[in-house]
């Protein structure tokens, strides 16, 4: 596999809220081992935006990615012939305060003028959706952080997911609401593949842990 670098620099990066020394070191309290993790994805090299430990880059700066690549003869056999189109999709995980309408014209805009004379390109959003992040000073938070010390009985660790729930902005924005977010499955259940699953142990714990977040949230 060969490394490619897309320099989208500063653009890409323009509204990015940067985390500061204290919340970077907050997140690296949290267990990672970096060889265990390559071998769960399958891969011997790690790579991505200098300064920046793979677990941060996973969550607190924006990602770019190339979904799927095809064009051309791709049936059985051989045929020598040269495709007159290419296609591709490709996605953004975008941080605070990064907003999907700027960062798909900048993206778009960025082909375009890389692309070769002879080369046209077309390029569409597919869909978008806004950053979220709750802060760790907030009441719900603080409610959820002593629920998961009560019944886990060792204090939760403040990291940013790279997930894609677009509904949490909405939520914020419409209902002037913080959304806490308490996760209580593990990294390699798989979300969202054939065989995702979910341990009764942890399902359980959920059950233990919601009724100390109310409680604590009503006495805060």
């Amino acid at each position: 596999m060969t490394k490619t670098t897309i320099s989208l620099s500063p653009v890409f990066y323009d509204d990015v809220v940067v985390a500061g020394p204290e919340e970077r070191a907050l997140i690296n309290k949290a267990p990672y081992d970096e060889k265990e993790y390559m071998d769960e994805l399958g891969v011997k090299e790690l790579w991505g935006e200098k300064g920046y430990s793979t677990y941060e880059r996973t969550g607190i700066r924006p990602t770019i990615e190339v979904n799927g690549i095809w064009g051309g003869y791709t049936g059985e056999g051989a045929k020598t012939v040269l495709p007159s189109k290419a296609y591709a999709k490709i996605s953004a995980r975008l941080v605070p305060n990064q907003s999907s309408d700027k960062i798909t014209e900048k993206l778009l805009a960025y082909f375009r003028s890389i692309a070769p004379k002879s080369v046209e390109v077309k390029a569409e959003l597919h869909h978008g959706g806004e950053p979220y992040m709750t802060p760790i000073d907030s009441k719900g938070y603080k409610a959820a952080a002593k629920a998961v010390e009560t019944t886990f009985g060792k204090a939760p660790i403040p990291v940013r997911g790279g997930g894609s729930i677009p509904i949490c902005s909405i939520l914020e924005k419409e209902l002037d609401i913080k959304i806490i977010f308490m996760g209580f499955g593990l990294d390699n259940d798989n979300l969202h593949s054939p065989n995702e699953k979910y341990n009764i142990e942890n399902y359980y714990k959920g059950i233990e842990t919601i009724p100390y977040f109310h409680k604590y949230f009503a006495e805060a």
